[in-house]
């Protein structure tokens, strides 16, 4: 995922009490994809399990703090205790944080890490102390260190939604001049969202043609400046993609003051993509501003996390690997796929 530095409110809550239980158990090995995890599969796991750590770097966009709500929803369910965790961007912290996880001997820990390397050795903590370790949203850098990832797959997901975005322009007609915004690329979701949108382009340089390149580093300041940039340098640009939907306001803002906000339909619209699904995407897809964003799949993702820790205490295979295909959304799938779209709840 990704952090900012356009901050919103911090939603952090004190840690609930939590019931001890000892015992060491296997953790998971093997890779791959898997699919939706059944809600009611293994419940006697589910009965063994009745602490759980959760640990975010931070609470910043409101991508994190859906994904905590999700959490707190998803346990509460379950009737697992949840003990919280939010490092406000601190890798040292987290560290900290994770480790008492561990003295407390929590059943699994869910984990969103600062830091792809710095997590490692408190990883090789957990597996020491037998306690199964999912990362959420952010896999941790290649080590022996054993964890269950539970990623959205950015690259088919990136590239999925700029096809749909080609697919809109060659509707269009005529030629189009594309401007394509590019996350922090220490981020490894970034790098997957830049690659995905290469991909889709590379497959339409007969339509599409890429005149500027925008680092925004997740931060909404630069990325307002380099679309502003972009448009006094190619006034006729006419598809934009960003890999979050967090710079949608600002990109908004600089196309206003170009003249160029317009409806789909209309004439001088210029075709806007996105990326995440939140509450600002929806919006503006149901007032017809943008053409589509893809949807990361919080309650898929959530869901997976849980469920991995459960099998993982059961004594089951899980893979290393758990990819969030996501989904594209526009207008004319908005009413069948708000339901799964994060950002559509109120």
């Amino acid at each position: 995922m990704r952090t900012t530095t356009n901050r919103l409110p911090i939603w952090q809550r004190c840690a609930l009490a939590c019931v001890l239980l000892g015992g060491l158990t296997l953790l998971p090995t093997g890779c791959g994809k898997r699919e939706a995890p059944a809600p009611d599969a293994a419940p006697d796991a589910s009965a063994a399990v009745r602490t759980i750590g959760v640990s975010f770097e931070t609470l910043q966009t409101e991508f994190w703090v859906a994904a905590l709500r999700a959490f707190e929803t998803e346990l509460a369910k379950r009737n697992i205790q949840m003990l919280q965790a939010v490092a406000d961007g601190d890798a040292n912290r987290q560290i900290e944080q994770v480790r008492n996880f561990i003295t407390r001997k929590v059943d699994g820990i869910i984990m969103v890490p600062k830091d792809a390397r710095a997590c490692i050795p408190v990883i090789r903590a957990a597996n020491a102390a037998g306690i199964p370790i999912v990362l959420f949203n952010r896999p941790a850098a290649e080590s022996d260190a054993r964890s269950i990832a539970v990623v959205a797959d950015n690259l088919t997901l990136a590239r999925e939604t700029v096809a749909f975005l080609v697919a809109e322009a060659r509707k269009a007609g005529g030629k189009h001049k594309a401007l394509h915004l590019i996350g922090d690329l220490g981020d490894i979701n970034a790098i997957g969202r830049r690659d995905g949108f290469e991909a889709a382009v590379k497959d339409a340089t007969d339509l599409i043609e890429v005149v500027a390149r925008v680092p925004t580093e997740w931060n909404n300041e630069k990325a307002y400046a380099g679309v502003v940039n972009a448009l006094q340098k190619h006034p006729d640009i006419s598809l934009i993609f960003t890999p979050s939907d967090l710079h949608l306001p600002s990109i908004a803002s600089a196309l206003r003051n170009a003249g160029k906000w317009h409806k789909r339909g209309s004439p001088g619209h210029v075709i806007l993509g996105g990326f995440d699904g939140d509450a600002t995407a929806y919006q503006m897809l149901v007032d017809g501003y943008l053409d589509a964003t893809g949807v990361q799949d919080v309650f898929f993702e959530v869901q997976a996390c849980v469920q991995a820790i459960l099998d993982a205490r059961a004594g089951k295979a899980v893979p290393a690997t758990i990819l969030d295909p996501g989904f594209v959304i526009h207008a004319a799938n908005l009413q069948e796929m708000a339901p799964r779209m994060w950002g559509a709840k109120k």
